[in-house]
């Protein structure tokens, strides 16, 4: 049995191999389909496979889980519409894409800038009373939210200049996903946004495309960015939340026993996320530097603060959850 200890300290392949290995035992067991498009290195997949891992301890024989990591069933916006549809079983996904996706606009709360501290900060309110009712919102969409964990505080990084101050940012062709949040956000701060899928960023900083990206430290690690990019400013501006979700159509097939064992085992999985990708962040930087990528500070990182600190006002009054969210953060 794979606890949360084993899930931090050892490998992905070896957390794969013992999640595979039961599959033949729990042939009877209900069969259920997970995907995600982040690598085996990124908090991501450890929100799938602590799902997994308590599902199994939670409901020994259960359910039969195969995971599909690695954009191996689609990017994010494909595997959450696939679930909308119900064609796929239950997704990990970036949750910035569900309002875009869903209409829902509850989770954008998770990436007004500044507005979450820290990784601990993160967990009291995801697994509070206002975090379920985020996840309860997306019900109006016909999808069932299990957990919202942060993958990872997102910092930036640059492939020309080293950026230190506020000015630095200015006029950068810079990555986001294409939400207008995100639009909005690296607009005031002065950078010039582009919208590119999560898989292109190599290649886009590679060819000169971008100049720069907002990231965090398990995709550089986990998509090898420190090859093309070697000048990474820390900034936690926002956590890079990811959720998971079930679709309608499979949650309406299971008991009230499995619904049950389904929704604590979303719960458990949020804390062994956080606790991964706090370690991963931290522990991340060093290995950055020992390939030759520059962890840099930004001197100004209260005029950032300030210069988006109305956004939080703004988009407090566009859902009454997102105003919730933003009482209970202060």
């Amino acid at each position: 049995m794979i606890t949360r200890r084993h899930l931090l300290q050892t490998s992905t392949a070896a957390v794969a191999g013992t999640l595979m290995a039961p599959h033949v035992a729990r042939a009877a067991g209900k069969s259920m389909k997970i995907a995600h498009a982040a690598n085996e290195v990124h908090p991501g997949h450890i929100l799938a496979t602590s799902f997994a891992v308590a599902l199994e301890e939670l409901m020994p024989g259960g359910f039969n889980i195969n995971i599909f990591p690695n954009r191996q069933l689609g990017d994010d916006k494909q595997l959450l519409e696939s679930t909308v549809a119900g064609s796929m079983d239950v997704t990990a996904v970036s949750g910035v894409l569900i309002p875009l996706v869903t209409g829902r606009q509850a989770m954008n709360a998770w990436q007004l800038p500044f507005l979450v501290r820290d990784y601990d900060h993160f967990g009291e309110l995801a697994l509070g009373p206002v975090g379920q009712k985020i996840q309860d919102d997306l019900r109006a969409a016909g999808l069932i939210s299990l957990a919202t964990a942060d993958t990872g505080q997102r910092h930036f990084l640059s492939i020309k200049d080293p950026v230190t101050s506020l000015d630095d940012l200015s006029g950068l062709k810079t990555r986001i996903v294409p939400v207008p949040l995100h639009k909005q956000i690296w607009e005031t701060l002065g950078t010039a946004p582009v919208g590119l899928p999560y898989g292109e960023i190599y290649g886009a900083l590679e060819t000169g495309v971008l100049d720069a990206v907002e990231i965090n430290v398990s995709s550089m690690l986990g998509e090898n960015l420190w090859e093309v990019g070697k000048n990474f400013t820390l900034t936690g501006h926002y956590p890079w939340h990811m959720t998971t979700i079930m679709s309608e159509r499979y949650w309406n097939d299971l008991n009230d026993e499995e619904k049950a064992v389904v929704t604590e085992a979303g719960r458990r999985s949020v804390s062994a996320t956080l606790d991964y990708a706090k370690t991963q962040d931290a522990e991340g930087r060093e290995t950055l530097k020992s390939k030759g990528v520059e962890v840099l500070e930004l001197s100004d990182l209260d005029a950032m603060r300030s210069k988006v600190s109305a956004m939080t006002t703004e988009w407090a009054a566009k859902d009454p959850l997102i105003a919730e969210l933003v009482a209970a953060a202060g």
